[in-house]
């Protein structure tokens, strides 16, 4: 445990294992908890800094402490100085908390798909209906939360038939610190509930909204409609870089392209075809760590044929921080530096307009 990369992914899991807590248990942490906990001070006290007083204290202390200020080295981590871990405001793991608990070479494997959307591939392989698949993932993006009734009604939709049980397991029953004066507020961007702060205001979860433009006011849902909302994990790491994905889709369709959303069960996440027959294949992600996003990037699917791969990334991760495509090819396996781009959406959506005018001038970009 020498080490701050160690450290900081311990310590971030246990933060999110606490948060998934809903009763004190028998013992009160599990072990991985007591464990970060413990490790977390002999940091501390080996650096010389005041150690959290307690387990309950270090979420407070991973709330006002800056990853650039804890006691430990994180240089080979690649995290920005004033990220935290803990939103200062809501108390629940921010989105880089969550990229760092989940450890896996491929996180919306390890987290979504074999949980979620691994079953409804199956499911919707079984039936033989890829319509299934991409309406079950196109649910997720834009109904991250519904009422009790919308959920049943959902049955009765025939290209969610064969996942309708695996939506049931997507959605959870909302909490009480999304509720105030007995109803909770959707987000007018991304439909997920906003957290009530003290002050009156609320708080998106999603880093898109709080960093691309804030959050606005949605829908106020009773709180005795049975409220329910997709699993924060499913929110970060589906509905976010999901409400990307439909972007990008929308103003490929305005260029005049048929993009294809989720191909070949989610081969991976738009394939653009361009009128002299080549294709480009694209996997949005929406993550606040471009060195942790490089070191867990594996190729692209083969299938269905492209000639380019991309991964696209919302243009405010760059704006926050001027080094992500340099932290991101850093990070990237050798192999893969030479097939696959990283780009900002703006910056994809300027290439592609610059290959639809080299195709149209017959392979000169400027003439």
């Amino acid at each position: 445990m020498t080490d701050g990369t160690t450290l900081l992914h311990t310590v971030a899991t246990a933060i999110y294992t606490l948060s998934r807590r809903r009763a004190p248990g028998d013992p009160v942490y599990d072990d991985a908890v007591q464990r970060a906990y413990n490790y977390l001070v002999l940091h501390s006290i080996r650096n010389g800094r005041e150690p959290p007083a307690s387990v309950s204290d270090m979420v407070t202390w991973a709330a006002r402490t800056r990853l650039g200020d804890w006691p430990a080295d994180l240089t080979a981590t690649g995290v920005g100085g004033d990220e935290v871990l803990v939103d200062r405001e809501t108390r629940s793991p921010t989105q880089a908390c969550l990229e760092w608990a989940l450890p896996t070479p491929d996180v919306h494997a390890e987290l979504v798909e074999n949980e979620i959307i691994g079953d409804a591939m199956a499911a919707c392989r079984a039936a033989k209906s890829p319509r299934s698949y991409t309406a079950f993932r196109r649910l997720l993006v834009t109904r991250p939360v519904l009422t009790a009734v919308e959920l049943v009604s959902l049955a009765a939709e025939i290209d969610l038939v064969p996942v309708f049980e695996i939506v049931r397991r997507s959605y959870e029953p909302a909490s009480a610190a999304y509720l105030a004066d007995e109803s909770y507020r959707q987000c007018g961007r991304c439909g997920c509930l906003l957290v009530p702060l003290r002050n009156g205001d609320y708080h998106c979860d999603l880093d898109r909204c709080r960093n691309d433009g804030g959050t606005v006011l949605g829908e106020a849902l009773p709180a005795t409609s049975g409220v329910l909302q997709l699993s924060r994990p499913l929110r970060v790491f589906v509905t976010s870089p999901g409400l990307a994905e439909t972007d990008l889709e929308q103003a490929l369709r305005k260029a005049g392209l048929t993009p294809e959303m989720w191909p070949k069960f989610d081969a991976y996440d738009l394939r653009v075809p361009f009128p002299d027959g080549t294709a480009w294949a694209v996997d949005v992600k929406d993550w606040a760590n471009p060195s942790l996003l490089g070191l867990r990037t594996r190729a692209l699917r083969a299938e269905p044929l492209h000639d380019r791969a991309f991964i696209v990334v919302p243009r405010y991760r760059f704006r926050a921080r001027e080094d992500y495509a340099r932290a991101f090819r850093h990070a990237l396996a050798q192999d893969l530096r030479g097939t696959i781009t990283v780009r900002s959406d703006e910056d994809f959506l300027r290439d592609v307009r610059r290959e639809l005018r080299k195709i149209k001038n017959g392979g000169s970009a400027n003439a």
